[in-house]
């Protein structure tokens, strides 16, 4: 997953806005040099690192870092370390802490999904994110090895049942898509029954997730696709969790797609130790 300069710089001083409001009230307490740490009291995937750096951009500070976005660290390691401007260390304190933990959260939880599937099968994220934190969210998630599924509405056609609603059939759903899309736009449908997913194959769907079905269903559609429609890649979707997802696996299903990646991720637990 690309990320731009810019966009890290531009949602860093809103992230500072935030905590600083009018004016840091310790700043003219303090004019000296110092040095801090920062010390991991958890375990995990270290994810937020691409986005802490660029601070040097906005404040007198230079970081050194032992680890980098996706390394694997331990309880007790020193991650990062910070000098320059007391003053800067403190104001960049608590939202360095927010992301380092917010995103290694959820880079942990994406690495034990990814771990599992030992790569029989794609862990897709989902939508299903904080407002305005998608970018940063499916950064993190990418950290722990998983596949950032779309982005926003404007990437890859999902037809849901909220959609579907409002057509006759898949079928004309798709015939409308087809002549009013960019040629290139692939086409999913979500199918809440191995019927509905055989009408979309059958209409020209590219993708098809089979949405909160049975293990049992998921592999009669995944038979159907091998024996008519190899093209069409397979996505399961619907309370996936790390405990069910070697049954998703023996479906012989091409990705399983959980929002849980990222709403059921918890912060991982840093610490910032300040010398003068």
């Amino acid at each position: 997953m690309n990320l731009l300069k810019h966009q890290i710089i531009d949602f860093l001083k809103t992230a500072l806005n935030e905590d600083i409001g009018r004016g840091d009230l310790a700043r003219s307490l303090i004019n000296k040099k110092a040095t801090a740490a920062i010390k991991a009291k958890s375990e995990g995937v270290i994810a937020g690192i691409e986005y802490i750096k660029y601070f040097s951009d906005l404040v007198d500070v230079e970081f050194k870092f032992n680890f980098n976005d996706k390394d694997l660290y331990k309880n007790g390691d020193i991650i990062l370390e910070i000098s320059g401007d007391a003053k800067d260390i403190l104001s960049i304190e608590r939202t360095t802490l927010n992301i380092l933990q917010h995103a290694s959260g959820i880079a942990s939880n994406a690495y034990e999904f990814v771990k599992l599937t030992q790569g029989k099968l794609k862990i897709l994220d989902t939508r299903k994110t904080r407002p305005a934190l998608r970018v940063f969210e499916k950064y993190a998630a990418h950290c722990g090895g998983v596949t950032n599924h779309r982005l926003g509405l404007d990437d890859c056609l999902m037809l849901k049942d909220t959609h579907l609603a409002l057509f006759s059939s898949i079928e004309e759903a798709i015939k409308k898509a087809k002549d009013n899309i960019p040629f290139t736009t692939k086409i999913e449908i979500e199918a809440e029954t191995p019927q509905m997913a055989i009408e979309a194959m059958q209409a020209g769907a590219d993708i098809v997730m089979c949405d909160n079905m049975s293990f049992e269903d998921i592999k009669k559609v995944v038979e159907y696709r091998n024996e008519k429609y190899k093209n069409v890649f397979l996505e399961a979707s619907g309370n996936v969790t790390l405990e069910n997802i070697n049954n998703y696996i023996q479906t012989g299903i091409d990705a399983v797609s959980s929002g849980a990646i990222i709403h059921q991720a918890t912060f991982k637990d840093f610490s910032m130790k300040m010398k003068g």
